[in-house]
């Protein structure tokens, strides 16, 4: 009986710990440093999605979703604003 709560502690622990590690592992993905940005443009067809950084990071950044992973852009750059802007546009049909 002792071994079994004594068990049953560890894995409660154990699940308590793993799930603390993985939300400051996601916390931190989702910031960006300086060093990290990307300064070149993007095509548009390259892009898969983005998202917003936190408010808490130190760094205001978008994260961009790429086929082979994601790359952190600086919000104000012209070309994301553009693409910004194509995003909100009705779909068109393209020629």
């Amino acid at each position: 009986m002792k071994i079994s709560l004594a068990l049953l502690v560890l894995l409660l622990a154990a699940a308590w710990t793993g799930s603390q590690g993985k939300s400051f592992r996601s916390s931190r993905l989702t910031c960006c440093s300086k060093e990290m940005f990307l300064r070149r443009k993007i095509p548009d067809s390259r892009i898969q999605s983005y998202l917003h950084t936190a408010p808490s990071c130190s760094h205001r950044a978008v994260l961009v979703k790429l086929q082979k992973g994601m790359v952190c852009v600086n919000p104000e750059e012209r070309w994301f604003q553009e693409y910004l802007r194509k995003q909100k546009r009705p779909n068109s049909t393209s020629t």
